[in-house]
C-alpha cells in the first residue's frame, strides 16, 4: 500500500476539489492517458472503467477481472502526482474491507461505485445497495483514509428497468440514500434532460456528478451548480476513432 499520509493527503485534496470550482475530469484509461491529463492542468485524474476493461481486452460490467482493473489503476496513480478516483464498477463482489484495501493498494483515493447489479440485471436494492456503501464508508474510515465514494445512480439507464416517467423520483431517492450511507458525491449517470438534471441538483443533498452533452455543456452545468463533470469512455473512444482515420490512407 503507498504511504498513507500521502494517501490522506490526496483523499482530502479530492474532497475539497468537490467543494469549490466545478471539478471537470477527462476520463483516463491507461499511464500514458493519465499523464496527458494531468500535465494539461487538471486537478485529478479519474478512470474510466469502460476504456480499461476494451484496452484489456474484456466487456464492460465488470467482464474484466478485478485484479487486471486494479493493476491498471496503480500503473495511472504511479504515474500522476495528482489524486487518482477509479471507476470500481460495482465492486467485483469484493466484501468492503478487501475492495478498500485493494483501492487503497493502487494508490487511488477515490471510487466509482454503481448500483446495477451486473450478475442478476437491473438495479440492486436500494436500502441494500446503501448499506453497502456504508460499510465500504466504515472500512475507510477504519484504514484512516476519507476515500472519496462517487456512488453512482444508474436508474437512467435502459438496463434498470425504471419506466422513464420514474426516473428523476428513484435517482432522488437513491441518491438521499447513498448519500446519507457516506458518499461524496453522487452520479445519476444517463441524465439527458436539463430540467431532470436540475431537479436531481435540487433535490438531493450532495455534490453531483455530471455528463456534458449538446443540451449540457460545461458553461450550463456550471451555473446549474453540478459539482463533477466526467466523460467515461468518450475520448478513449475519440483516441480509437482518431486512430483509425490515421491508418485507412496506409492500405493503399
Amino acid at each position: 500500500m503507498a504511504d498513507a499520509a500521502d494517501l490522506k493527503t490526496l483523499a482530502d485534496k479530492l474532497r475539497e476539489l468537490h467543494s469549490g470550482e466545478m471539478l471537470v475530469l477527462p476520463n483516463a484509461w491507461d499511464a500514458a492517458s493519465a499523464k496527458v491529463v494531468a500535465d494539461a492542468g487538471f486537478p485529478a485524474v479519474a478512470t474510466a472503467s469502460a476504456a480499461i476493461s476494451a484496452m484489456l481486452g474484456w466487456p464492460d460490467g465488470e467482464g474484466a477481472p478485478w485484479q487486471e482493473m486494479f493493476a491498471a489503476a496503480a500503473r495511472i496513480a504511479r504515474a500522476v502526482p495528482v489524486p487518482v478516483t477509479v471507476d470500481a464498477e460495482a465492486g467485483y463482489g469484493l466484501q468492503p474491507r478487501e475492495l478498500v484495501d485493494r483501492l487503497l493498494e493502487t494508490g487511488a483515493v477515490g471510487c466509482n461505485l454503481e448500483d446495477t447489479d451486473h450478475k442478476a440485471g437491473g438495479l440492486s436494492d436500494a436500502q441494500a445497495h446503501a448499506q453497502w456503501l456504508a460499510d465500504v464508508r466504515s472500512a475507510a474510515d477504519d484504514a484512516g483514509i476519507p476515500l472519496v465514494i462517487n456512488a453512482r445512480v444508474d436508474t437512467f439507464l435502459p438496463p434498470s428497468g425504471i419506466p422513464e416517467d420514474q426516473r428523476v423520483a428513484e435517482a432522488i431517492r437513491r441518491g438521499r440514500l447513498y448519500r446519507e450511507a457516506g458518499a461524496d458525491c453522487i452520479y445519476p449517470i444517463g441524465v439527458r434532460q436539463k430540467d431532470d438534471l436540475a431537479t436531481l441538483v435540487a433535490e438531493i443533498p450532495a455534490p453531483i456528478n455530471g455528463n456534458s452533452s449538446d443540451q449540457l455543456d460545461l458553461p450550463t452545468l456550471r451555473a446549474m451548480g453540478v459539482a463533477r463533470v466526467t466523460y467515461g469512455p468518450r475520448f478513449y473512444r475519440a483516441a480509437l476513432a482518431d486512430l483509425k482515420t490515421a491508418i485507412e490512407p496506409l492500405r493503399n
